[in-house]
């Protein structure tokens, strides 16, 4: 069984950087893609960037130019490097992982709160 343990949440003021990371134990089938996805409160869930395991990344509108994601295979480990934050990217982060071939195989973290204020 799959788990995702995210760490790097947090409160900010707007302007200002934070890394998240999400590092998944057990084995993970590939190829498959590492997300992250946000939901504030009141809103649905949506997807903020995607990496594949080659390294062909996709972003939300919102955050092209702010944030960065990568992986790092060997230990199964994504990032999402967030800067120039503002209020509005206020949620609470969530790590994905999904098997493009099997639906089956698609695991969530617990979520991490991300804060923006002054």
């Amino acid at each position: 069984q799959v788990q995702l343990v995210e760490s790097g949440g947090g409160l900010v003021q707007p302007g200002g950087a934070l890394r998240l990371s999400c590092t998944a134990s057990g084995s993970i089938a590939s190829p498959n893609t590492m997300n992250w996805y946000r939901q504030a409160p009141g809103k649905q869930r949506e997807l903020v960037a995607a990496i594949t395991n080659s390294g062909l990344t996709n972003y939300a509108d919102s955050v092209k130019g702010r944030f960065t994601i990568s992986r790092d295979n060997a230990k199964n480990t994504v990032y999402l490097q967030m800067n120039s934050l503002k209020p509005v990217d206020t949620a609470v982060y969530y790590c994905n992982v999904r098997n493009v071939f099997d639906p089956r195989g698609d695991y969530w973290g617990q979520g991490t709160q991300v804060s923006v204020s002054s």
